[in-house]
């Protein structure tokens, strides 16, 4: 069966009204050929279609039908994107991917770059393999926004980052974006010694060049695990090297809110976190647009736990069962604090914060959603962790119960003796959990799908 094909249609859609069956492939909506799922989403949005469909035999036949604005047409194809994902052609010097371990599971190995995954989920991607035909298609179905990662114009150099001949070519891309006013979000993983200090200067004042249709940059510092033999050496950022990085992010940042009205770039929270300072307070963070790479996330998270503890009456918190939470060693002090700052409303509350060292990938990796299930159990064993072990949902594999290392909730049940109880990043639903509070079908299922967008992804 070809990879566009109907995989299946829902009862009662639009498409099963019409009279669409599974096996037939579409190839065309309103006379436009389908490709794939970006053609398939943007043509089939108006009210009134004409699909062309042909069936295993190679018959061709034309059905019409009609549907609500935007209404989806119900089908479910072979893959989501009816077409293959397109992997990444670039060796980065940082990448992620290639300082896993050996022995995991295939689809950990998979670098995706892919700008159709960009829009849709809202995946970064450095454009090296778009072809001009797909450039085109970006402008011509106004497809924004975009996510970038950028890394550094300074072409020579990002050739030399993303070991990729064509590396330079995509901030003409990025250029062109601009000019026909696609929105790009961009992020920057910075690596000491390499695109940061005056490298990292050239950037910002090219990426503000393209304001407004360069709309936030985000600047994360570069993961380092464990598993690097052969790989380009690089370092960690220090105490002294964060706070550096911070004062030039946020030096440019406050001139160009006094130009343009608004930041345009911040850093991430793990470079306050490394650099011993404040995080900024949430009116920083403006419209919270970079949320995915960390950028006021733990900030949000405070000010959203504070929200729904003044909404709690006193009597509503007396009565939990005790609890335990579990996280990386980054977020672990603020954590405690929200647990604190419950227990001066309600001094029944009983619960204790677990920072997790991450001896899977290496001391360096500090983030929650690095945290694997063999990590937790190994440090966890023996410990008082009440009756509900609280992890953050990012931890685990979306939708399913898996961390990074195949280990199940089920197998840290067994092995801790307590209950696992995955939280998304949300104070609201923190405070919740904390309450013994379960989360309705529909909540969990917005924090499986959410959590994606909160994992930490270098």
């Amino acid at each position: 069966m070809s990879i566009t094909a109907v995989k299946a249609v829902d009862p009662r859609s639009p498409a099963h009204r019409a009279g669409v069956r599974p096996g037939e492939t579409l190839t065309h909506i309103n006379g436009h050929p389908i490709v794939d799922v970006l053609d398939y989403k943007f043509y089939s949005y108006d009210p009134r279609l004409e699909l062309t469909l042909k069936s295993p035999d190679g018959a061709s036949r034309t059905l019409h039908l009609r549907k609500s604005e935007g209404e989806d047409l119900g089908l479910e194809f072979e893959t989501y994107l009816m077409d293959r994902a397109r992997s990444c052609a670039n060796h980065c010097i940082f990448c992620f991917v290639d300082q896993m371990p050996p022995g995991m599971r295939p689809s950990l190995y998979f670098k995706d770059d892919d700008a159709r995954l960009s829009f849709l989920l809202g995946n970064y991607l450095t454009l090296t393999n778009l072809s001009p035909r797909e450039v085109q298609r970006i402008i011509d179905l106004r497809i924004s926004p975009i996510n970038v990662s950028v890394h550094t114009t300074d072409r020579a150099l990002r050739t030399e980052m993303l070991k990729n001949p064509r590396a330079g070519e995509a901030i003409g891309i990025m250029e062109r974006f601009a000019r026909e006013n696609i929105t790009m979000n961009c992020q920057i993983v910075s690596c000491p010694g390499v695109n940061d200090g005056p490298a990292l200067d050239k950037t910002l004042q090219d990426l503000a060049g393209m304001f407004p249709a360069v709309n936030s940059v985000s600047v994360v510092p570069v993961g380092v695990t464990k598993y690097r033999e052969g790989l380009y050496p690089l370092r960690t950022y220090t105490k002294k090297t964060a706070a550096g990085l911070i004062d030039q992010v946020e030096t440019f940042a406050a001139k160009h809110l006094t130009e343009r009205g608004t930041r345009l770039v911040w850093c991430s929270d793990e470079f306050y976190l490394l650099a011993g300072r404040e995080l900024p307070g949430e009116n920083y963070f403006e419209d919270f647009t970079q949320l995915d790479n960390g950028v006021g996330m733990l900030t949000l998270l405070m000010k959203e736990f504070g929200r729904a503890l003044d909404l709690m009456e006193p009597e509503e918190l007396e009565g939990t069962l005790p609890f335990s939470i579990a996280t990386g060693v980054s977020a672990a002090p603020f954590l405690a604090k929200l647990v604190a700052q419950a227990r001066e409303k309600c001094d029944t509350i009983e619960g204790k914060v677990y920072p997790i060292v991450n001896r899977f990938f290496g001391e360096t990796i500090t983030v929650a959603g690095l945290v694997t299930g063999g990590d937790l159990i190994s440090q966890l064993r023996g410990k008082d962790l009440g009756k509900r072990l609280l992890i953050p949902a990012s931890m685990l594999r979306s939708g399913e119960n898996v961390f990074l290392d195949d280990v199940t909730t089920d197998d840290v049940e067994r092995e801790l003796g307590v209950s696992v109880v995955p939280i998304p990043q949300d104070g609201y639903e923190l405070l919740d959990a904390i309450l013994g509070v379960e989360l309705t079908p529909e909540a969990q299922k917005a924090a499986w799908e959410n959590e994606e967008f909160y994992r930490y992804n270098p």
